[in-house]
């Protein structure tokens, strides 16, 4: 069964980094539309960015556009998020979404897409 653990979540200081990462199992991971979303409290949960796995097409919320990265390892199965230059509104849960069997996605495709499997989230807590 698809199985995603994120790890990586943790403190840092506004304009700090962090890199987080999503172990994937149970599918083909080069077929699939993964992503990154998350969810502070008492709002709704927002996507910030997803990747076409095949071709490593990328698409990006405007709020984290030129700070954040998504990015793949085939070989490991893993998804990455590397965060720069953390602000304090970036303050929530991270949770990597997957959705498996997709052949010859775009990324638009993939960032509109309604994913149905989700890791347990990683908390990420930006201090000004």
């Amino acid at each position: 069964q698809v199985q995603l653990v994120e790890s990586g979540g943790g403190s840092v200081q506004a304009g700090g980094s962090l890199r987080l990462s999503c172990a994937a199992s149970g599918y083909t991971f080069s077929r699939s539309c993964m992503g990154w979303f998350r969810q502070a409290p008492g709002k709704v949960r927002e996507r910030i960015a997803t990747i076409y796995i095949g071709r490593g097409s990328t698409r990006y919320d405007d709020s984290v556009k030129g700070r954040f990265t998504i990015s793949q390892d085939n070989a490991k199965t893993t998804l990455y998020l590397q965060m720069n230059s953390l602000e304090s509104e970036d303050t929530a849960m991270y949770f990597c979404a997957a959705a498996p069997q997709m052949f010859d996605r775009s990324g638009d495709y993939c960032y509109a897409f309604d994913y149905s499997f989700w890791g347990q989230g990683t908390q990420v807590t930006v201090s000004s």
